[in-house]
């Protein structure tokens, strides 16, 4: 082949793909390069102990060694506080499911009444979301003292957040023909909701509560650490005295209380969907 028969292909070579651009890589770059020094400069403003991690190992392997073999004894005594945490969670989830209805409502665009209600509605479901079930408990126990009563709404209030956006979500997703429908029969707006909304959202409905009842009972385990009852007083009563064998029973109570929850939490919303 003579220079003559060269191509403008055989000058420049093979093509070679690639994903991005080069101006994409390199804001991929940048991206990456700024979650790195991010991370730095968080861990910077941390005061660390990091001698601690010099004999974590050790002390790990010390505590599973207090732990095993259990205080199997010991179990007869938890049954009760885990079924009062099994209640918090059911109460607390029944409490959401009336509160956070109406809220998504509020909350929802073609629903609310009008933009007031509709940033009163959104202001409940973050303010809930952004306190934690733990603080909420903290709130509780101040009001009602000590007890499944604090534990119960610390869970409500905490899950209405949750609740209320995922229905709020569906309710702005639904078919408008049939809500215009209705309307154009001169139904009121209470029958347009209850007739037109509601029925193509309670999949979501049901799904959602079954979802964050199982959520629930995993939060629930905890809010006895700060008196809101459950599992947790036990708990928070054996880690004090240093009761490992106890401990490590608890853990397996809880354990088996949130795998049947999560078996159950799944099978009902296979069921529903």
């Amino acid at each position: 082949m003579t220079g003559t028969d060269l191509t403008p292909a055989d000058l420049t070579g093979p093509r070679v793909w690639k994903r991005f651009t080069p101006r994409q890589s390199l804001v991929r770059f940048l991206w990456y390069l700024g979650c790195v020094a991010l991370f730095a400069w968080s861990l910077s403003h941390l005061e660390i102990p990091w001698f601690y991690f010099l004999d974590a190992h050790e002390q790990a392997a010390d505590l599973l060694t207090r732990m095993f073999p259990p205080h199997w004894d010991y179990g007869a005594e938890i049954l009760d506080p885990l079924l009062e945490t099994i209640h918090i969670a059911t109460l607390g989830t029944i409490v959401t499911y009336f509160i956070a209805l109406p809220v998504a409502f509020l909350a929802a665009r073609n629903t609310t009444p009008n933009g007031v209600t509709w940033l009163i509605g959104r202001f409940l479901l973050v303010a809930s979301r952004s306190v934690n079930t733990v603080v909420w408990a903290l709130i509780f126990v101040a009001i009602f003292g000590p007890g499944p009563v604090a534990g119960i709404w610390a869970v409500a209030f905490r899950s209405i957040g949750f609740m209320g956006k995922l229905i709020a979500e569906a309710i702005e997703e639904i078919d408008q023909g049939t809500v215009e429908a209705i309307e154009a029969t001169g139904a009121s707006r209470m029958k347009v909701l209850l007739i037109g909304v509601l029925p193509q959202v309670l999949p979501v409905i049901y799904g959602t509560t079954v979802y964050r009842w199982d959520i629930n009972i995993r939060e629930s385990t905890v809010l006895g650490l700060v008196g809101a009852g459950g599992i947790g007083i036990e708990l928070y009563s054996a880690i004090n005295q240093f009761q490992w064998a106890d401990v490590s029973v608890i853990l397996g109570g809880i354990l088996i209380v949130v795998l049947i929850s999560e078996f159950v939490s799944a099978g009902v919303r296979a069921r529903i969907t």
